[in-house]
């Protein structure tokens, strides 16, 4: 294995020439019209233009690409007035939006790594990236040798300079270069590297792997907005499971939630569940695993005596340090959390408008994804799901069976006798 790597790592870095590969057997699936549409007009005004990246690398796989870069020599200024619907977006690295009704493509300029138009922090890490280069300095710029592949739709060939073919063919995935360098760069390629390598049944080179610890502490120093982006892609693109079961022994799982027990049944159950449901094409929300993430946290709060805010509030605001939870999704957690209560205690006079409440299905969810792991919620899971499932009839025999609370007496008021009670002491008056 150690003279694969070596062998691997010398094509890496001394190929000056690309292998140009056409038995690739791509057929339709990078073919994308629109993304066609982009370069043939790049090249009709005299620009290059190459299919790259992850559309590439997942067709090899045999995976449906499901978007689609492009990138070229053409100047970013040039690209917009080329496409009447596209605008120059990103300030770290810019690149142009392609809008073809709902369909999204991403145009980038060849860029290269060595320039000093590269704004990098004291600890290496790129903060600007506006340094302009050729095909070959953009492929060994990029951070895996899987995503350095360009495809030329005119000549219908692989263009590859970094061994990326090989790679994919080994199901490896390695970094172009160092890698303390190439994580230096961009501490969040330690995710995309567990995320590539969840998504592909890829293994993971062990010179990356052997970084995580110190690279989880390295993500402090990125945009909690940018870890919200990233945690869509780990967690909501059908592969939870198998990306909890990398990192819930790593310091990644405290970096990016760290009141979460990474351990908790209800968390892989509910990573599970969210696949399962992305499989069967039902609806998933960002919010409902913020929700079980951060459950533990929520309950812990509540029972603390002391505490003078909204428990909810406190930990949806001390996550934002570390992953940052829009609103809507902090308020949909929020919701799915303070349901769970209500479907416990079952109260009689509610029970009905509880089922038409706009978060019932999702705190039903909750409730039984809690039952799972705790058989003490079972009655209430089982309760709920009897009581939907039952005509008006069973409705009514499910309620009647439920405990019913002692009704409060009323203190009724002894009737006064005129006059009695209004005697005045003297000089009351």
């Amino acid at each position: 294995m150690k003279q694969l790597f070596s062998f691997f790592k010398r094509k890496t870095t001394e190929r000056t020439k690309p292998a140009r590969i056409i038995n690739h057997q791509l057929g339709p699936k990078v073919l994308d019209p629109n993304a066609l549409k982009i370069i043939k007009t790049l090249n009709a005004n005299g620009y290059q233009g190459y299919l790259v990246g992850g559309c590439v690398r997942d067709a090899l796989c045999g995976v449906k690409p499901k978007d689609f870069d492009v990138a070229t020599d053409a100047p970013l200024e040039a690209v917009v007035k080329l496409f009447r619907r596209s605008r120059i977006v990103g300030r770290r690295f810019p690149i142009v939006h392609v809008r073809f009704g709902r369909e999204l493509i991403e145009v980038s300029t060849f860029r290269r790594s060595m320039s000093d138009k590269v704004v990098q922090d004291d600890k290496g890490m790129i903060l600007r990236d506006n340094a302009f280069g050729t095909l070959q300095e953009d492929a060994f710029r990029r951070d895996f040798t899987a995503n350095a592949l360009y495809y030329d739709a005119t000549n219908n060939e692989i263009i590859d300079f970094v061994g990326g073919v090989e790679d994919i063919e080994a199901k490896q995935l390695r970094f172009i270069g160092k890698p303390p360098t190439r994580l230096a760069e961009d501490p969040v390629r330690i995710l995309r590297a567990i995320r590539f390598a969840a998504k592909l049944s890829f293994t993971i080179d062990p010179a990356i792997l052997k970084l995580v610890p110190e690279t989880a502490k390295r993500l402090e120093s990125i945009p909690p907005a940018r870890l919200f982006d990233e945690f869509l892609k780990l967690f909501l693109s059908g592969y939870a499971e198998i990306v909890w079961r990398q990192i819930y022994r790593t310091p990644l799982a405290k970096a990016l939630f760290p009141t979460c027990d990474p351990t908790s049944e209800l968390v892989m159950a509910a990573m599970r569940n969210t696949d399962d449901r992305i499989k069967s094409g039902a609806s998933i929300t960002p919010g409902f695993l913020v929700a079980v993430l951060l459950w533990d946290d929520f309950q812990a709060r509540s029972q603390e005596d002391d505490i003078e805010d909204d428990p909810a509030f406190v930990v949806l605001k001390d996550q934002q340090s570390s992953v940052a939870i829009p609103r809507r999704f902090g308020t949909f957690a929020r919701e799915v959390w303070m349901m769970q209560e209500r479907l416990q205690s079952r109260n009689l006079r509610s029970v009905e408008r509880l089922l038409t409440h706009k978060r019932f299905r999702a705190g039903y969810d909750f409730l039984c994804l809690r039952a799972e792991s705790d058989t003490a919620l079972e009655i209430y899971a089982q309760w709920w799901t009897d009581f939907q499932e039952a005509d008006e009839n069973g409705r009514k025999t499910l309620m009647d069976q439920l405990p019913r609370a002692p009704r409060k007496r009323r203190r009724s008021r002894k009737k006064r006798k005129p006059g009695e009670g209004d005697v005045h002491e003297a000089g009351d008056s």
